[in-house]
């Protein structure tokens, strides 16, 4: 007969078309706002150094004193005690145990400036030295260089100065070499020749060393620096 058959059957669903080539990257879009500022970071740490000579520290940008201090250090022709020479502070505390016993212990003397006539510095003979502690926040590295008064490239000059110690001849006792600044101060009222610890400029010997740039009659000059 002339009927009207079914639809034909479902078929199966065919497979997923085949991956493309990938495209080229589009253009870069417009930058964003900026955020707002983070939080500070942890303090980077920073550097210490004495300023000899002086009772303030300079006034270079991230520098500011810790304390103000007497220069001491031993008896000059001692062959015992301390080396250094140090910063005694003027704000002086003692522990309640400490005693007046006043047996077995090492002396600590003020620190002369002993400069011979016709040297710089020649005013400054038999005055004693004061010295200030600095603190730089903003950088982290320091040294004090002999032989020069500027800093290389990218430090930053924090003093400069004349380059002192004690005696090298006829005294039994050593100390570091220490830059004192170029226009030291004097503790007012101790000017007197008593000795104690001593600071002599000094000088270089061309044994071994070459002359010139190095000249054997002049007082060296130094320089402390500081670097991020």
């Amino acid at each position: 007969c002339g009927c009207t058959g079914r639809d034909g059957r479902d078929g199966l669903p065919g497979r997923d078309g085949r991956d493309g080539e990938e495209g080229d990257p589009g253009p870069y879009g417009v930058p964003g706002i900026p955020g707002p500022p983070g939080r500070p970071g942890a303090d980077g740490g920073g550097v210490t150094y004495i300023r000899w000579g002086r009772t303030t520290c300079p006034e270079v940008e991230g520098t500011e004193m810790i304390y103000e201090g007497i220069m001491t250090g031993s008896w000059y022709d001692h062959p015992g005690g301390g080396a250094n020479y140090l910063c005694l502070t003027t704000n002086v505390l003692y522990h309640p145990q400490a005693t007046t016993a006043n047996i077995g212990h090492s002396n600590l003397y003020g620190t002369e400036y002993r400069i011979a006539s016709g040297q710089a510095l020649r005013a400054h003979d038999n005055h004693n030295a004061p010295c200030a502690v600095c603190d730089v926040s903003t950088r982290s590295r320091k040294i004090m260089i002999p032989g020069t008064y500027e800093c290389p490239s990218r430090w930053t000059v924090e003093y400069s100065g004349w380059l002192m110690s004690a005696h090298d001849v006829g005294h039994k006792g050593r100390t570091e070499h220490v830059c004192v600044d170029k226009d030291p101060e004097d503790i007012a009222g101790l000017y007197a020749d008593t000795k104690g610890a001593l600071l002599y400029p000094v000088e270089v010997v061309c044994t071994g060393i070459p002359c010139p740039p190095y000249d054997d009659r002049k007082e060296l000059s130094c320089v402390v620096c500081t670097r991020l």
